[in-house]
């Protein structure tokens, strides 16, 4: 999932760490210590609390309602999720929890952006081993799912919810009156192959926009969603911290400038907590959106009930993998064993082809992808569109990038502090990248 992408506002580092103490709410609302005291004797019931961001899809509300249904098969148990929007505001606070040893969620999420991180020497003695507690089978999970996730004494900290396999999502009303095709095949050969193209069938839109709207909702979006299609990011082959040298980042950069001064965003920051991004679905101000397989519960969340049916799916110019999340269970949690089952049913193959069918999230369990469920899903909200077919095929052409414990911070610095500005401001791209790069020089690490 996305995950909902990992931002970070504009702080100093003093500010960043008042932010994640204040933020510490973001996590459990209340912490696990000092609740349940009775949890689990004498019959009595544990309250196990999950911290997440995004759209996971398991809640009772809009989701596949697995937690009512592990309520139903363990009566002994109940589940309370807390969710947040913005990733880097949930991470700052879970590294602030996990240096106390307090406050802390049974099962927290973790991005991918930040799984190097959370593997690293500072944190890896802070999650239950997964491959000895929970009981679940991690055969059934990508390899490099599992790589990921793995401390380099071989501990598995985190068991993998889904992947992120490139699409593009495009509102069928508006390219029809901008009089570019609407049929998804005809669609995706407008870009086949090369992201510059996707800028080409931006300025066709543009001749003929609707008024108010825009072909693309953000060029950090369109940022991230050219990185994730290139096999070198903000990391060397050796999972070394090395993004100024990377040809993917200048690649991802350049588009992404080149769309946003081009006028052919919406301008909008991506999961910006004053929902003015949600609002632009439900509005129909942009055309397209960089579409990895979770964003398909957004725009179903987000566009709402009067905009069924109008969106549709396409094959990306390349593809990618943008996002993908993991459940780890930290030592300090008071139901260390109760939570690492909780994680293992969640994201065992029967569960992630349930929240699929739902939310859109693809899963990172290998039979799950392949099964029928998966290969032949539709979603209601999308109509006749073969989601399952167009996602699992993209899955198949992901080619994984090595990842350093920063990555999540310096795709924040770049799209937040680097090609907003530009996109918003005006400033001008020589500048913003020698901000990005102070950036980095100064806050990495603290």
């Amino acid at each position: 999932m996305r995950t909902s992408s990992s931002r970070r506002g504009r702080r100093t580092a003093a500010a960043a760490v008042a932010a994640a103490v204040t933020g510490t709410v973001l996590l459990t609302g209340c912490g696990s210590d000092g609740d349940d005291e009775a949890g689990g004797k004498d019959g009595g019931t544990i309250t196990l609390r999950i911290g997440t961001y995004g759209s996971f899809g398991y809640d009772d509300k809009t989701g596949a309602k697995l937690y009512a249904e592990y309520e139903r098969l363990h009566p002994n148990i109940k589940i309370e999720e807390s969710n947040v929007s913005d990733g880097q505001k949930y991470w700052d606070a879970l590294k602030l929890r996990l240096s106390r040893n307090s406050g802390l969620a049974d099962i927290q999420a973790v991005e991918v952006g930040y799984i190097a991180e959370a593997t690293g020497e500072n944190m890896a003695g802070k999650w239950v081993d997964l491959s000895k507690e929970g009981g679940a089978d991690t055969s059934t999970y990508l390899d490099w799912k599992v790589k990921q996730a793995t401390t380099a004494d071989g501990k598995l900290i985190a068991l993998g919810t889904d992947i992120g396999p490139m699409a593009i999502c495009y509102n069928k009303d508006l390219f029809a009156k901008a009089k570019l095709p609407t049929d998804r095949e005809a669609v995706a050969k407008l870009w086949e192959g090369d992201w510059s193209k996707f800028i080409a069938a931006g300025e066709t839109y543009k001749k003929n926009a609707p008024a108010g709207t825009a072909f693309h909702d953000s060029a950090s979006g369109l940022f991230n969603a050219v990185l994730s299609s290139d096999p070198v990011q903000y990391a060397d082959s050796g999972g070394k911290l090395d993004w100024e040298n990377s040809p993917g980042v200048k690649k991802a950069w350049e588009l992404g400038v080149k769309a946003a001064q081009s006028g052919l965003t919406a301008k909008l920051r991506q999961f910006d907590e004053k929902g003015t991004w949600n609002a632009a679905f439900k509005n129909s101000k942009f055309a397209t959106v960089a579409c990895p397989s979770w964003m398909t519960g957004i725009i179903k969340d987000q566009a709402g009930p009067a905009n069924q049916g109008k969106w549709d799916i396409a094959a990306p110019p390349v593809a990618g993998n943008w996002g993908g999340s993991f459940l780890a269970v930290p030592k300090a949690g008071k139901h260390t064993k109760e939570a690492a089952a909780l994680a293992a049913w969640l994201t065992a193959p029967e569960q992630h082809a349930k929240v699929f069918a739902v939310n859109g999230n693809i899963p990172s369990t290998k039979d799950t992808l392949l099964s029928p469920a998966v290969q032949n899903a539709t979603m209601p909200y999308f109509g006749d569109t073969p989601v399952g077919k167009i996602f699992s095929s993209a899955a198949a052409g992901i080619r994984p990038a090595a990842i350093s414990r920063w990555d999540g911070q310096v795709k924040t610095f770049l799209t937040d502090n680097g090609i907003l500005d530009i996109e918003q401001r005006g400033t001008d791209p020589g500048t913003a990248w020698e901000n990005v790069r102070k950036l980095v020089e100064d806050k990495i690490g603290q």
